[in-house]
């Protein structure tokens, strides 16, 4: 049998880009030589796409900003299916499907998606608007609460407003809110730009910092006796729970470098809970994965409070895939491994596709347009 040809795409124009080169060195290991041809496929900081063998070189090396480096793109057209060469205009490589391995904006938020929607390739994940819709907290809380799910207050700001109105926000905040609270970019992941602020000086420097990775900035309240909790949900339409973990923060938050640099935090697998309390929580995970219009997979992130009321914190749609990412690990701990993960990964894109493909695209009128 032919290999099935699989495009990882990684890196990208995102806080995320570090992250991102780990997690694809991980999926690209990971994927039998027997069974598939890896096209690796790297976007720069800047968003210039890289040829497979400049992204391949750029990936061994650690970075991919190599000034004399080729350049390819993905067209969105139908039926060529593959990589053109900017300066020559050639085909390069055919795509059988492709792995987003890309966290942030510009990739996990719904616009890679879409390049690959018009250019009708099968890629693991979801569409694009589940991809939107979980990168955007404020989007995915209105439609967690329209719909029930139980979450801590919170409080959008725009940045518009903020550089405006700073002071009169800030009395706001400080009347709807008790400290400490979390200040967080509304469409960033890996805990980048995050304040855990205890007064109004942090508070402000919190907004200041979120500000400078997004245009729209969220204020959460803090969870007294937090626990929190992270559930893996796995399939299309009839999706999977893995079992609970919890995350046990080395610093004061789970924050990006207690999760990729410090190595400090600690995870408990699977997580120390009642039965009952275990089955409510992997409930909701799975009935927010349907909510948000979801597939392929998703890390669903919980807190828990003193008197064990679950909230949901939010849900990652190209959760990390590092070797020390979580998502991998409560499936490893579920009996599925990081190679057999992937493989299923791939399986249910193709699937998703062809089941789109079966979707009637014309309309034919019983009486011709007037």
């Amino acid at each position: 049998m032919a290999k099935v040809r699989v495009g990882v795409i990684f890196g990208g124009r995102s806080g995320e880009h570090d992250v991102s080169l780990v997690s694809a060195r991980a999926i690209i290991n990971a994927l039998d030589p027997l069974r598939y041809e890896v096209v690796p496929i790297g976007i720069t900081r800047q968003g210039a796409w890289l040829r497979p063998a400049d992204a391949k070189l750029a990936l061994d090396k650690g970075l991919i900003d190599l000034s004399d480096a080729q350049h390819a793109m993905l067209l969105p057209e139908p039926g060529h299916g593959g990589l053109v060469s900017i300066e020559s205009g050639l085909s390069i490589d055919q795509l059988d499907v492709v792995f987003p391995v890309l966290h942030g904006p510009n990739g996990e938020d719904g616009t890679i998606q879409g390049l690959l929607e018009l250019a009708n390739i099968p890629y693991v994940g979801s569409g694009v608007l589940g991809s939107a819709v979980g990168m955007d907290k404020i989007a995915m809380k209105t439609i967690l609460e329209a719909q029930g799910f139980p979450q801590v207050d919170y409080q959008l700001i725009r940045k518009a407003d903020w550089l405006l109105h700073a002071d009169r926000i800030v009395g706001i905040l400080l009347k709807r809110f008790t400290f400490p609270v979390f200040i967080k970019p509304a469409n960033l992941g890996s805990s980048v730009g995050i304040t855990k602020a205890r007064d109004e000086a942090q508070l402000r420097a919190g907004i200041d910092l979120a500000a400078r990775y997004d245009r729209r900035v969220i204020i959460e309240a803090a969870v007294p006796g937090v626990r929190e909790i992270e559930c893996g949900v796995l399939g299309n339409d009839e999706p999977m729970a893995s079992v609970l973990g919890e995350i046990i923060p080395g610093a004061d938050f789970y924050s990006y470098e207690d999760k990729y640099i410090g190595n400090r935090a600690k995870t408990v697998l699977p997580a120390e809970l009642d039965e009952d309390l275990a089955h409510k929580i992997r409930g909701l995970a799975i009935t927010s994965f349907i909510a948000l219009d979801l597939a392929g997979l998703a890390r669903v992130d919980f807190f828990l409070d003193d008197k064990d009321n679950v909230y949901i914190n939010e849900v990652n749609t190209l959760p990390g895939f590092t070797p020390i990412s979580m998502y991998p690990k409560l499936w490893e701990e579920s009996g599925l491994s990081y190679e057999q993960l992937v493989d299923r990964l791939i399986e249910l894109a193709l699937e998703r596709h062809a089941e789109k493909s079966r979707l009637e695209t014309d309309f034919v009128p019983s009486q011709p347009v007037a």
